[in-house]
């Protein structure tokens, strides 16, 4: 396969992802901050833009509508679901040859129905709007699509991404620990709350919510699942041939990451949340650029923050 189609699949995978698991963590939290009067306002959007990886000036004083115009409908900012759905849209235009009419058909219609400003009434609606949008999308892949190079770049791109935005939102939790969102609310945004209840069967506790998001082996969400599929879908692309050690610097990058989660005890990660969750992401950018030096080198990557002109 071409360097270029493997990078502009690759992308599209996660770009898809990437506007799904912003909706759904802006879902939670904007809806926090119109419900709860004790949330300090500014404080906590500066928090959330600050997990989502968007630059705000210091002296700027942030509101619920702000957060929603930078990191919704911000055409120009990196971390914003226009800008993903967009970017998603730009990939598949460089990988038409491979990828199918109706892909190209959801995301085209996808990206041209975007509306440029949400009103607040409209806030829910719109991120079930990006959800539905999403799932049609990889609902596609996952129905049409031989299992071939094509399907695993375009998996590894979004269980990397899958894993980082999973680590968002557990730091976004550690962040306002005291008045943020509660464990229920968590699940329910990542559609994990019914699968929680028939794995424990009970009211979610922090230990066995935060254990079932980060270490269960079954469900797709979790960071250890899609870490695992994504060196999953490494080996398939390329089979490993070493007899010492593993020498692709992102599938040890992966690897690391996956041990450090599945053989440390859920209390220690629970005492220190946001930095562990702070390691799985520095853990998967930097996978994405091992994968990006080895694959397709000749192109830089795109970021979650604009570079200085």
């Amino acid at each position: 396969m071409l360097s270029r189609i493997a990078e502009s699949l690759f992308w599209i995978g996660r770009y898809i992802e990437r506007s799904d698991g912003t909706a759904r963590i802006l879902d939670v939290h904007l809806q926090l901050l119109l419900e709860d009067p004790w949330i300090e306002e500014n404080l906590a959007c500066r928090s959330l833009l600050s997990v989502m990886g968007a630059d705000i000036p210091e002296d700027t004083e942030l509101t619920r509508a702000d957060v929603l115009n930078i990191l919704a409908v911000d055409r120009t900012q990196p971390a914003s679901i226009a800008y993903s759905l967009n970017a998603a849209r730009e990939n598949a235009r460089r990988a038409r040859e491979v990828i199918s009419t109706e892909l190209w058909e959801v995301l085209n219609t996808t990206r041209a129905r975007m509306p440029r400003k949400v009103s607040s009434d409209k806030v829910h609606e719109f991120f079930g709007w990006v959800r539905e949008r999403s799932a049609l999308a990889v609902g596609i892949i996952e129905s049409a699509t031989s299992r071939d190079e094509a399907w695993s770049f375009f998996t590894l791109g979004r269980s990397i991404e899958r894993a980082d935005m999973t680590a968002r939102l557990l730091a976004t939790r550690s962040l306002t620990e005291a008045s943020g969102p509660s464990w229920t609310t968590i699940l329910r945004s990542v559609g994990a709350y019914e699968a929680y209840l028939r794995t424990y069967r009970g009211v979610p506790s922090a230990r066995n919510a935060a254990e079932f998001l980060l270490l269960d082996r079954l469900f797709p969400r979790s960071i250890l699942f899609s870490v695992t599929r994504a060196e999953q879908c490494m080996r398939d692309i390329e089979p490993r041939t070493d007899r010492v050690g593993v020498s692709d610097q992102a599938l040890r990058l992966l690897g690391q990451i996956r041990s450090e989660l599945e053989f440390r005890p859920i209390a220690e990660i629970l005492d220190d949340l946001t930095r562990h969750m702070d390691n799985v992401q520095l853990a998967t950018s930097a996978a994405s650029e091992a994968i990006r030096q080895r694959y397709f080198p000749t192109n830089a990557a795109p970021n979650w923050v604009r570079e200085n002109s």
